[in-house]
């Protein structure tokens, strides 16, 4: 039987509005999502058992039925008994690169990669709607993982639009490796302070999110101003979060002190802060500069780009 190795980037926000709370519990959001080729790599192996097996490199990853990726196996064999039951299980090792607990959609990419990659395994010729639909019962940033590229985000984040590609972007990424803040903690603690502000008309709702499809940052991702994209980009979450987390607030503040710093901003729930570069040779030299100012080992430095695409297949 075939394996398959898939490649599965990373994603950060370069934009994060929070409109209002929705029915579900969720938060009803509109944002722009934009992959990176920082990317985890995704082997499937076929099983001579009906088990579910999954190894990682990484040791604060889980690899029981916690694990993201498992969870998405476990939803094919729900959702396909029969391919399921003619193809048997699966040995899923997961290399990782992204962060882990980072706001990149490190364990999202790699659910979306199992998806695509058993669709491949088990023949089942399933549109790139379809997977974004099993995808969206694992998680909000699932469904964007499987196309990638540079999207609008609505509803809880699920609801994708797509936008003009941007490659080649340059970015300079940080994190520190024992900090971790909790998605559930970000939005309950922005709920808290600024619920009062959230609209509660559902046509007000909509209308706000349709609002973001004709915003500044959407004109200059279509005419490809970096620039221009670099000053527009916005995160709600960083009004709860930077006050909490005084590293990541330090971090930001250091990228936005450097020469040739476009715009820099914490990534989803943090704590990732990135930061748009002019060129490749500048985002190495920043990148010496960060480490320098921090010679802290504990945190992570990344030199990255923006990519059209999602999922793809090793080749």
């Amino acid at each position: 039987m075939r394996s398959y190795s898939l490649i599965a980037p990373a994603k950060i926000n370069l934009y994060l509005e929070i409109i209002g709370s929705r029915p579900d519990g969720y938060h009803e959001l509109a944002m722009i999502l934009q992959s990176i080729d920082l990317a985890d790599q995704i082997d499937l192996h076929p099983a001579s058992t009906e088990a579910i097996r999954v190894y990682c490199n990484h040791p604060q990853v889980p690899t029981d039925n916690t694990n993201l990726a498992y969870r998405a196996a476990a939803l094919m064999a729900q959702q396909f008994p029969d391919a399921f039951s003619n193809f048997g299980g699966m040995d899923i090792t997961v290399k990782k690169n992204i962060p882990v607990a980072a706001g990149l959609a490190g364990g999202s990419t790699n659910a979306a990669a199992v998806l695509v990659g058993i669709d491949l395994l088990w023949n089942l010729g399933l549109t790139k709607l379809e997977l974004e639909e099993l995808g969206a019962k694992l998680g909000s940033d699932v469904p964007f993982c499987i196309s990638g590229g540079t999207v609008i985000a609505t509803g809880r984040g699920e609801q994708l639009s797509p936008l003009p590609s941007l490659n080649d972007i340059y970015i300079v990424l940080a994190k520190y490796r024992s900090l971790e803040i909790s998605t559930p903690w970000a939005y309950k603690t922005y709920r808290q302070v600024f619920g009062s502000t959230y609209l509660k008309n559902t046509e007000d709702l909509v209308a706000r999110a349709n609002a973001v499809h004709s915003g500044e940052i959407v004109k200059a991702i279509s005419d490809k101003d970096v620039a221009k994209i670099a000053k527009k980009m916005h995160n709600d979450l960083e009004k709860v979060a930077l006050p909490a987390y005084p590293q990541v607030l330090q971090l930001r503040e250091l990228f936005a002190s450097q020469e040739g710093v476009l715009g820099t901003m914490m990534s989803g729930s943090g704590p990732s802060v990135f930061a748009i570069m002019e060129s490749k040779v500048q985002a190495e030299i920043v990148k010496q500069r960060i480490r320098a100012a921090i010679p802290d080992q504990d945190l992570e430095l990344f030199v990255t780009r923006t990519i059209a695409n999602g999922i793809h297949i090793l080749k």
